[in-house]
Parts: structure tokens; sequence; C-alpha cells
């Protein structure tokens, strides 16, 4: 198992960060993702390991050799945030690209691309909202999932081109103020979310949401906030989710269940986390590989599906993205 996968780091203001040996030794990227870029998704090709795109706010890129070279894609970002890329994966040529606000779609693997119009509400507490999860349906690819920061979940029955905005998730609009979301298909489909409150589950394909809440990690405060949310390849019962005691906060967890989500403990980690754990990845050729980074720049892996942990010495500024090729 040993330096057979790559881990790549999406950072705020230090563009990429590529490792080809499972994070032992590090690689700037430079060109053509400048080197003071933003980079807050990362999408793997489900028909390619090698291949990936970065979402930035200077545009989005491709890479096919594992991160080592990348090549910018023609596209109306180089002004907008991408804040979230997913790939069709019965058609990889058709990309979603989640900006702010709201999102865009391309069906010939980003030569040109249309501007999607979902209704998000301009009015959301932070300005212009974020579209910081988009999830093209394993069951059925013309189903799209969308979380929005701060307007809950849309779905598009089409592939798209119409959106429906699902119920709200909780009385307080912070409970759609969305960060991570995952699918579990089965006999019942579960739709995940997480927020500043917890990890939301739905079984009625997002029509009604039930709520787990963290414990606090001080009486003082406010809540136990939840950022990214991942669920292993091969078993996805066993999840992880990315908790801290606020945002940025000063200290994080990362939480896991075994059974589906009806009872969670935090992991074990060498080193307390000096922040929220903001983002998590796999990849499903290597299940057992699990990443998680905290705002502030601390990575830790696991190599036994996240029964052990530990932090790789290179720290980043902030971290955004995770994603894991197998090499």
């Amino acid at each position: 198992m040993a330096q057979d996968y790559s881990i790549i780091i999406g950072t705020v203001g230090q563009g990429l960060g590529v490792s080809s040996d499972a994070g032992e030794t590090w690689t700037k990227i430079r060109q053509p993702i400048p080197s003071e870029a933003t980079v807050r998704a990362l999408g793997v090709y489900p028909d390619n390991p090698h291949r990936i795109l970065a979402g930035s706010d200077v545009g989005i890129f491709r890479s096919d050799d594992n991160g080592t070279t990348w090549e910018k894609l023609d596209s109306p970002f180089d002004d907008l945030q991408i804040w979230s890329v997913a790939l069709d994966p019965t058609n990889t040529e058709t990309i979603f690209a989640g900006t702010r606000p709201e999102s865009y779609r391309s069906r010939d693997g980003g030569k040109s691309w249309d501007k999607l119009n979902m209704g998000v509400n301009m009015e959301c507490p932070i300005g212009a909202p974020r579209t910081t999860n988009m999830i093209v349906d394993p069951r059925d690819n013309r189903t799209i999932w969308a979380g929005i920061e701060v307007d809950g979940v849309y779905k598009s029955l089409d592939g798209g081109d119409n959106w429906l905005h699902m119920p709200d998730l909780g009385e307080d609009p912070f409970h759609g103020d969305i960060h991570g979301m995952a699918i579990k298909p089965g006999s019942t489909t579960s739709v995940y979310c997480t927020s500043p409150f917890g990890i939301a589950t739905s079984e009625d394909e997002g029509e009604s949401w039930d709520y787990h809440y963290f414990p606090k990690f001080s009486e003082n405060d406010v809540r136990s906030y939840c950022r990214g949310i991942l669920l292993k390849a091969d078993n996805p019962d066993v999840m992880f989710v990315g908790n801290g005691d606020f945002i940025p906060g000063v200290t994080g967890a990362i939480q896991r269940t075994n059974d589906g989500g009806k009872t969670w403990d935090p992991v074990s980690l060498p080193v307390e986390p000096n922040s929220v754990v903001y983002w998590l990845g796999t990849h499903v050729d290597r299940p057992n590989v699990i990443v998680a980074a905290s705002l502030f720049g601390y990575l830790y892996v696991s190599e036994d599906g996240g029964d052990s942990w530990k932090k790789l010495k290179k720290e980043f500024g902030e971290i955004r993205s995770v994603a894991i090729l197998p090499n």
C-alpha cells in the first residue's frame, strides 16, 4: 500500500499541492494554475483514475497524469469562484461546476458551458450564495443534486435544465447552510447533508430531513460545526464527517460511523486539529485510504479505513479541497 497513491490539495491563496508518494514529498503547481490561486474544488474522473478537474477563482483546469501537468479549459469562470465540480459517471463529457452563485454545465468536456438558472435565493445571509456541492445521482444521471450555502438543497430531474427547491432542512436558515453532501443508494436511498448544525439525512428523496447533532467541544459553543462528509467507497455504512467547534475554529475532530449513521464516535488522531476538519478524500481504487484536512493546513491520513491515523509532516496555509488518485 505504501506510496501507491497521490494526494492533491487545493488551497486558499497557495494554489495546488501535489504529492505522488502518499504525502511524503510535495510539488507546488505553478503553471498554468497560478501559484497564488484559490482552489476550492477537485473532482476525479470516474472513468479514468488519473484524470482530475480543479475548480478555482481563475478558471477550471484538468490533468491527465495524476496532477503532474495541467491544462486550462475554456470557460466563463475567470472571474467566478468555483465551489464544486461534478462529473456524470455515465458520460464524463458532462461536467457540472457550482459557482457563486448558481452553477454551469458543459456537455462537451469543458469546451462550452451553459449557465443553469436554479432560482436560488439571492437574499441569503452571506450575500450571493455558493453552490458548495453538486452530485450526479448514481441511480439516474438525469437527477442532479445541489447543496447551497445558504439556501438548502436543490434537485433537477432533467439533467440541470430545471430545478426544484427541496423543503427546508430545519427551522433555522442555517440548517440549510449546506457544506457537504453524499448519496447512499440502496433499497432505501439516503441523502446526507452537513451544515453548521450537524448532519441531516433524508430517506424520501429530500422531502424531509432528520438531523444528528454532534457533541459540543465546549459548553460555551453555540453548536458543533460540520463541514465535509465522505462515504467509504467499498462500504457506505462507514461514513466520516469533518467536525469542529466553529468556523474556522480552534479545534476539530473526524466523526465516524460504522452503522450507517446510527452511532457516531470521534476517531483517535495523533495531533489535535488546529481548526475545523474541513474536507476529506478517498478513491474507489484505494477505499482504505482516507485523507482529512483541517481548515488551517493539517493533513491526516488513514490507510486502514479510518481505524488509525497519522498526521503528515507537511502543513499548508488554508486547505479547501482534497483528492486521492491511485498511482
